[in-house]
C-alpha cells in the first residue's frame, strides 16, 4: 500500500478493486474533459464506474484517490499495471506549468518506490510515463486522451522528474538545496521533501507573499540521501528484522510481480516476503539454492528498493 505525500489525500469508498495493482509499469497521463471538483465528485458516485490513483488541477492543486496497492478504473486493459493521472482541463488542452510539476513529482515518486524508469514510453508493454490513447482499443479506445499538446509535453514531465530525482531519493536536491522550477510553491516544494514550508521560508529569508522565482537555489536544511538502500547483508533478514525497509523491499517485490502476500507487505520480515524475494531470484534468472528466498546483494542492487 502506497500514498503519495505530496498529494492530498481524498480516498473514494467505491469504484476501484481493493489490492488489485498487480505491478507497476508506469505512470498514465488522462485529460479530465472536466474540472477537479467535478471529476471528484464523479469518481464518488458508484454509476461512474471510473476512478483514477491521482488527479490535477490547472492551479497545482494534487489530490490522491486511490491508494498504489490498489486498482484504479481509468484505463481499462491497463489498469492492472499503470497508475493513472487525471488533469483538470479540456481536450485540446495543453497542461498548465504547475500541472507539469505535479505530474512530474508523481513520477519521480513512482521512480523512488516502485522502480519506474523515468523515460516516455508509447508502448503498452514499455515502462515509463505513457498516456492514454496509446492503449487503443484495449484501453477503453480513448485515442484522443489525453490529446496531442499534452502528449508533446510528456518529456518535459520526464526533464522535471529527473531533476527531483537527481539530488537524492526524497528529491532534496544537491547538498541540500532545491532549484525552484515554474509552477512549483513552497507548500509544494515543502510537501514534496517532508519539510514545513514555513521551514523553508525562514532558512532562505523569504517573507510574506512569499513569493520564489524559476531558478532560484532554496536551502532545504536537508541532507543528500542516495536513491537506492544499500544492501544491508544476508545476515540481516535471518535475524527476522521489522523495519521501514522491509516494507520497501516488499512494495518493490509487488511492482514486480513478484509479491506473493496475502496481505500487506508490512515492516516485519515473514515467509511471504522470503517467498516473493524467491520468486523476484527466479525472475531474475536463477534457480536451486540461489533462488530460496534469502536476499543477496545481486538481486538486491536490482530490486532497487528506495532508501528509507
Amino acid at each position: 500500500m502506497a500514498r503519495f505525500n505530496g498529494a492530498t489525500w481524498r480516498p473514494i469508498p467505491n469504484n476501484h478493486t481493493s489490492n488489485g495493482q498487480d505491478a507497476v509499469h508506469g505512470v498514465i497521463i488522462h485529460i479530465m474533459d472536466g474540472s477537479l471538483s467535478g471529476t471528484d465528485s464523479w469518481f464518488r458516485n458508484s454509476s461512474a464506474q471510473a476512478s483514477s490513483h491521482f488527479g490535477t488541477g490547472r492551479d497545482g492543486t494534487l489530490y490522491q484517490w486511490v491508494d498504489t496497492g490498489d486498482r484504479a478504473w481509468a484505463q481499462a486493459g491497463g489498469n492492472r499495471t499503470w497508475l493513472s493521472v487525471e488533469n483538470e482541463g479540456r481536450g485540446g488542452d495543453a497542461l498548465t506549468h504547475a500541472q507539469l510539476s505535479r505530474c512530474a513529482e508523481i513520477l519521480a515518486w513512482a521512480h523512488r518506490v516502485y522502480g519506474v524508469p523515468l523515460q516516455v514510453t508509447t508502448s503498452t508493454s514499455g515502462r515509463g510515463l505513457g498516456y492514454h490513447g496509446m492503449g487503443g482499443a484495449a484501453w477503453g479506445g480513448h485515442t484522443a486522451c489525453p490529446g496531442t499538446r499534452v502528449v508533446a509535453q510528456l518529456p518535459e514531465i520526464v526533464s522535471r522528474a529527473k531533476s527531483l530525482v537527481g539530488g537524492g531519493g526524497s528529491g532534496g536536491g544537491v547538498g541540500g538545496t532545491y532549484t525552484v522550477r515554474k509552477g512549483d510553491t513552497l507548500s509544494g516544494i515543502g510537501a514534496r521533501l517532508g519539510v514545513k514550508w514555513r521551514t523553508l521560508a525562514e532558512l532562505n529569508n523569504i517573507e510574506a507573499p512569499y513569493v520564489i522565482k524559476p531558478g532560484q537555489t532554496l536551502k532545504t536544511g536537508k541532507p543528500s540521501v542516495s536513491t537506492y538502500a544499500p544492501f544491508p547483508g544476508a545476515g540481516y533478514f535471518r535475524k527476522s528484522p521489522r523495519s521501514a525497509l522491509i516494507t520497501a523491499m516488499g512494495t518493490r517485490l509487488v511492482a514486480e510481480g513478484c509479491g506473493r502476500y496475502s496481505s500487506g507487505p508490512g515492516p516485519q520480515w515473514t515467509n511471504s516476503d522470503r517467498q516473493s524475494y524467491a520468486t523476484w531470484q527466479r525472475k531474475r534468472g536463477f534457480s536451486g539454492a540461489a533462488a530460496d528466498g534469502w536476499p543477496g546483494k545481486t538481486t538486491w542492487d536490482a530490486l532497487k528498493v528506495p532508501a528509507v
